[in-house]
């Protein structure tokens, strides 16, 4: 498929009322959807990328809103995806509300084209709630949890 195309399809997204697409030639499968809630973004700073693994060639997605201490901050979806809130059905959820959360730690899974994507946090901090229900599907940028720092 070329470039053209896709960027037929995509012009055809925009301009039609269909929030999600998936077209599939031979052994190209695209999915595409439109996101239904932009980033979140407080008082015009920039955004911060979570860690954790992405598909190869993904941008990567903002994380968290830092700012002054009082602000709230966000752990958002680095791609489009399922949220899975544990490692399967009869697992614990990574995280809770109230629970502590270090750098690096696991926060939840994103599946994406049959990939499983641990999303992990930037920052030590606190989760005050968590957004999304599991097996929700998320948008790039999505609020997924809303964290203090600590």
């Amino acid at each position: 498929m070329d470039l053209e195309k896709i960027a037929g399809l995509v012009k055809m997204i925009e301009e039609s009322g269909l929030t999600e697409f998936t077209y599939k030639e031979g052994d190209v499968k695209i999915t595409m959807s439109k996101l239904e809630h932009p980033p979140v973004v407080a008082a015009g700073m920039p955004a911060v990328p979570v860690g954790g693994p992405a598909p190869a060639g993904a941008a990567p997605a903002p994380a968290a809103v830092p700012a002054e201490e009082d602000e709230v901050l966000f752990i958002t979806a680095p791609i489009v995806g399922t949220f899975y809130s544990a490692a399967g059905p009869d697992i614990p959820a990574y995280v809770r509300v109230g629970d502590r959360i270090k750098e690096g730690q696991t926060v939840c899974i994103l599946e994406a084209m049959k990939l499983m994507n641990e999303i992990q946090c930037e920052f030590d901090c606190e989760i005050e709630a968590v957004l999304v229900s599991n097996e929700q599907k998320v948008e790039y940028g999505q609020p997924l949890f809303r964290v203090k720092k600590i």
